[in-house]
């Protein structure tokens, strides 16, 4: 492991930052978005607000954890412990990628879900990145 897997895992963790404070952030956004009687222009300041955060931070910052991370396990080899941390990220990208369809369904107008349901949902970013932690210090034999 030279200089540029130090480098490489410099910019992972910078990334992998920006797309959790996206992932958490999101979802909270969501909460306010989808109150009862919400005014039209406030409606169209969340959307642009969720909008950019997916699009300029969330989704570069995924791809880019995905990058960094692929060749990480590249350069360590796949360890049990990795693999499993691998499972979770994937579990992460689909939430991802379903908050995208939220997304969505707000910017046309469709959103049938209510406040609580995002306010709940807002917290499994944060669940999956304690087993991604533990996985990643840890690094348990499997």
């Amino acid at each position: 492991m030279g200089n540029i897997y130090q480098w490489v895992k410099i910019v992972h963790i910078m990334f992998v930052v920006a797309w959790m404070a996206g992932l958490l952030y999101l979802p909270r956004i969501f909460v306010y978005h989808s109150m009862d009687n919400i005014k039209e222009d406030t409606s169209k300041i969340f959307e642009i607000m969720e909008y950019r955060l997916f699009y300029y931070i969330m989704y570069p910052s995924a791809i880019i954890v995905w990058i960094t991370g692929i060749y990480m396990a590249h350069v360590l080899g796949l360890y049990g412990w990795l693999i499993a941390k691998f499972c979770f990220v994937f579990i992460l990208t689909g939430y991802h990628v379903n908050l995208a369809k939220y997304l969505k369904d707000f910017a046309n107008g469709r959103n049938k879900k209510k406040t609580r349901f995002f306010r709940i949902i807002n917290e499994v970013p944060f669940l999956i990145m304690f087993f991604i932690l533990i996985f990643v210090i840890i690094k348990p034999d499997m």
